[in-house]
C-alpha cells in the first residue's frame, strides 16, 4: 500500500530538484505532486503537478461505503417485514441506491473540505513555500526521502496512504 510524505521546499528550484531527485529514486511522475499558495500555484506550477484543493474523492469513497452498507440494511430490514413484499433483489437495489445517495451526499460534503496536506500545513503554504507531496511504496520513499532531504528540503511530519491505492 502506497504512502504519503510531504517535503517542504523554500523556492521553485528547490522544488523541481526535489522532483528530479524523486523520480531518479522510482517515484512514479504521477505521484509526486506540489502544494503552494494560489498566486505560486497559478503562475508557476504546472497542472500535472497541482494536488486537488479538495477532499472530493476520498470522501465520494467513503460516502459510497457507508451509504451501501446503510441502504442494505434498509433493504434487509424491509425484507423482513412480510407486509412490505421485498424481495432480496429489491433490498440490493436499496442498497445500490444507497450507495448512489451516499455517494453523492459525501462528495457534496467532500468538496467543500480541504485537503489534509493543505489543512496540516497552511502556515507552510501561507509562508510561501512550496509542498512536494510523494506518494509511494514504502521501498521507495526509503530511498526518495534521503534523497529528497539532502537537497536540503525539510521533511514534515505527516504520513498517510494514498487515498486511491
Amino acid at each position: 500500500m502506497k504512502k504519503r510524505h510531504v517535503f517542504s521546499a523554500s523556492s521553485l528550484p528547490m522544488a523541481e530538484a526535489a522532483v528530479v531527485a524523486a523520480r531518479r529514486a522510482g517515484v512514479d511522475n504521477d505521484d509526486i505532486l506540489l502544494v503552494a499558495r494560489s498566486d505560486i500555484e497559478k503562475y508557476v506550477i504546472p497542472d500535472k503537478r497541482k494536488m486537488a484543493d479538495t477532499d472530493l474523492i476520498t470522501a465520494a469513497g467513503r460516502g459510497a461505503g457507508y451509504g451501501a452498507a446503510t441502504g442494505l440494511l434498509a433493504g434487509l430490514v424491509a425484507v423482513a417485514v412480510p407486509p412490505l413484499g421485498i424481495t432480496l433483489a429489491g433490498a440490493a437495489a436499496v442498497g445500490v441506491a444507497g450507495a448512489l445517495v451516499g455517494s453523492l451526499a459525501a462528495a457534496l460534503l467532500g468538496a467543500t473540505v480541504p485537503d489534509p496536506v493543505r489543512q496540516a500545513f497552511d502556515d507552510e503554504i501561507e509562508a510561501g513555500n512550496i509542498l512536494i507531496v510523494v506518494d509511494g511504496e514504502p521501498e521507495v520513499l526509503e530511498v526518495a526521502g534521503p534523497a529528497i532531504a539532502g537537497l536540503g528540503l525539510r521533511p514534515l511530519p505527516y504520513e498517510s496512504t494514498s487515498a486511491l491505492t
